[in-house]
């Protein structure tokens, strides 16, 4: 399985994302980063999305074509720190008067999707951002609540002079005991500037991974809900919690545009699709080339900080769709890189160019 992400550089170059169950990454100097999907155009807020959660916290600018979420420490809403990512965001919308408060954001496609397109250009908060989690993803959890399936991008924030990091999950069917997740650092600076993320889900694929007999419920399968919040993750986000948010710098201001919504909505009562079938095997035609594989597997090697395929700790016989290959030398028995430490010390951002990967 691959989720297909994209980023934007603020240069004429444009840089593609691929998550492998996790994440994988290929570049590409194609004029176009957006690729070739009838009727594909950007939607403003109220033409796809409604807020989640926030009150304030959520702002549209550029007449609904951008949209701000905050997060900052005030009377109002909260979550638990206890709560799983998918509870704290349907709960954070209640008063829980005993525990210190903070007050995230966030938005959800209108409609429920199976397969399609799904993109949107971020900006994430600048300085020190320790504990502050950003995501963008899809999920199912509110309808389908013990089976639910899920496509995370999730944005950690780090202390000042350490670099954002972004980690990838996948779930099928409820298969939240096995995670997906794997980690990496950015070759560029992710706040100066915006960067486009994209998910593509086709019925057999995510991105390039073919759906096997192998991997069971665990391949996403069911309509799902396009997601992007902002929160506070001080118990685990960095450095396994050590780092906490500050809210002395807050408020913390992620903000979101090009906002892109293509896929085969379904109806939410029975769950069936408006494509036929001839527009829902469109999204099985997008492929990488052999130079965007050979890209991907450069970056993969130069960023990744983790990988589940390669923590024999949590999985001594690795989840079907690993094949830890001559890379398993490259990591420790938790999953983290040998070289990731050293890489972390004292990194600076690159400029975003395709020189800074290749």
């Amino acid at each position: 399985m691959i989720l297909r992400v994209e980023v934007m550089a603020s240069s004429s170059s444009s840089f593609f994302f691929l998550l492998l169950l996790g994440v994988a990454l290929f570049l590409s100097n194609e004029a176009t980063a957006l690729p070739e999907l009838p009727n594909l155009t950007t939607l403003a807020f109220e033409e796809g999305y409604t807020q989640l959660f926030g009150d304030s916290n959520l702002m549209l600018h550029r007449e609904g074509r951008s949209v701000h979420l905050s997060l900052d420490q005030r009377t109002g809403a909260c979550c638990l720190p206890s709560y799983s990512f998918t509870v704290c965001v349907l709960a954070s919308s209640f008063f829980i008067p005993s525990i210190k408060r903070w007050m995230g954001a966030g938005f959800a496609s209108q409609d429920l999707y199976l397969h399609g397109f799904f993109s949107a250009s971020v900006k994430l908060p600048a300085d020190y951002a320790a504990g502050v989690v950003v995501a963008f993803y899809m999920s199912n959890g509110d309808v389908f609540d013990k089976t639910h399936d899920e496509l995370d991008f999730e944005f950690l924030g780090n202390i000042r002079g350490r670099e954002w990091r972004v980690q990838t999950n996948v779930y099928g069917n409820g298969s939240t005991a096995v995670g997906r997740e794997e980690r990496y650092g950015l070759w560029f600076d992710p706040t100066e500037d915006y960067h486009r993320y994209s998910i593509l889900w086709s019925r057999e694929r995510i991105m390039e991974v073919v759906r096997t007999q192998a991997m069971g419920g665990d391949f996403p399968s069911k309509p799902m809900s396009l997601y992007a919040t902002i929160w506070d993750g001080s118990t685990w986000a960095t450095s396994g919690g050590r780092y906490k948010v500050n809210y002395r710098y807050a408020p913390y201001v992620a903000e979101f545009a090009d906002l892109v919504l293509h896929g085969c909505a379904v109806d939410p009562s029975d769950h069936r699709t408006t494509c036929l079938g001839s527009d829902a095997a469109v999204y099985d035609t997008i492929t990488m080339s052999a130079d965007q594989r050979t890209a991907m597997d450069k970056f993969r090697k130069k960023h990744i900080s983790y990988s589940y395929c390669h923590d024999r700790v949590r999985y001594p016989t690795p989840p079907p769709e690993c094949n830890p290959g001559p890379e398993a030398g490259d990591f420790l028995a938790s999953g983290e890189a040998k070289l990731s430490y050293r890489r972390r010390r004292g990194k600076r951002y690159g400029r975003s160019s395709v020189d800074a990967v290749l």
